[in-house]
């Protein structure tokens, strides 16, 4: 049986501010077998690493008067968001920005790295990625996920072409390429796949709760829950090769908060033929089950090892983590 895979989320984002070549690099050499970008489009169709398009919690951009009328108001999925948004930067001015830690209540350490990293260019991460995979002596994986895409596409800023692009010209769009694209929305998943010439794995990222927006915006009622069924996986197995979902769906809660037993989702899934990679593991107490959690503070490390050997041992075909130095500790 193949080893679960570590997919080193947004970095090593427990250690250093997510999405900077920094934390990418750390994540590698810690031992992750995949690098997480979330990735958003910049006015010139860049493709940049960003959690969000919205940079206020994640970057220096709120102290940088040059750019106090970028800020605005928009509807994001369905959500009206104000903030400062990549879309209406270049590239070249978005490169002026630096990034910071975005949860510093809860990581004050990284806060230390405020102010000394620049948003990463997919390009970018592509050469850190073929850089320490010669360097480690072992093939480093590339994750992305495409955010909110029928967004990006309404606005004339596309992010599927360029990704296959961008793939295609490193030599990584092909079948066996250590290389997964996620998503939250289904219809751009099939379109990779059918109209534009994707190769590489997909996989339908599901929450707790809700629907895709691609599917609830265009008036198709099917929910997460609905396509996590086995009718769903079957027919989500039509066009990807697994899901990633909320972690709480493949080990749910018990009413104290507890670590409860397994769903049913994992066999499930398995019996369609799709992979399994939950998300996100934390050492946070915020992020752990109350059983796992040391002491009262939201920010102190629990053990979180024991969180993610409990969804090992339930059949996971890997998992997500802010923190790969102690999910290589889990995978044993």
């Amino acid at each position: 049986m193949a080893e679960p895979l570590l997919i080193a989320h947004r970095g090593a984002s427990g250690a250093r501010p997510e999405h900077t070549l920094e934390a990418y690099e750390l994540a590698a050499r810690w031992g992750a077998d995949y690098l997480e970008p979330d990735l958003v489009a910049t006015a010139d169709g860049q493709l940049v690493a960003r959690h969000e398009n919205e940079i206020s919690a994640t970057t220096d951009i709120a102290e940088r008067a040059e750019f106090a009328d970028r800020r605005g108001t928009k509807v994001i999925d369905g959500v009206e968001v104000a903030g400062w948004f990549t879309e209406d930067l270049t590239l070249a001015e978005l490169r002026t920005l630096r990034c910071r830690e975005r949860l510093p209540a809860l990581r004050p350490d990284n806060t230390a790295y405020d102010g000394q990293f620049t948003v990463p260019t997919l390009g970018e991460i592509l050469d850190l990625r073929s850089r320490l995979s010669e360097e480690l002596g072992r093939k480093i994986g590339l994750y992305p996920e495409t955010k909110h895409p029928t967004y990006f596409r309404g606005i004339g800023l596309p992010l599927e072409e360029p990704l296959v692009a961008a793939l295609t010209a490193a030599g990584l769009n092909r079948r066996d390429a250590p290389v997964f694209v996620q998503s939250f929305e289904l219809g751009n998943l099939i379109a990779l796949r059918r109209d534009l010439g994707l190769a590489v794995p997909t996989i339908f990222l599901a929450a707790e709760e809700g629907a895709p927006y691609d599917l609830e915006s265009s008036g198709d009622p099917r929910t997460f829950a609905d396509l996590l069924t086995p009718a769903g996986l079957a027919e989500l197995a039509r066009w990807v090769s697994g899901i990633g979902p909320h972690k709480d769906l493949v080990i749910g809660r018990s009413e104290d908060g507890s670590l409860a037993g397994p769903t049913p989702l994992v066999a499930r899934a398995h019996a369609a033929g799709l992979a399994v990679h939950p998300w996100t593991f934390r050492r946070e107490n915020e992020f752990l089950p109350t059983d796992l959690r040391q002491g009262t503070d939201p920010g102190a490390a629990g053990d979180v090892v024991a969180e993610i050997r409990a969804h090992l041992a339930a059949g996971v075909d890997g998992f997500f983590t802010d923190h790969p130095d102690l999910g290589v500790l889990a995978r044993g």
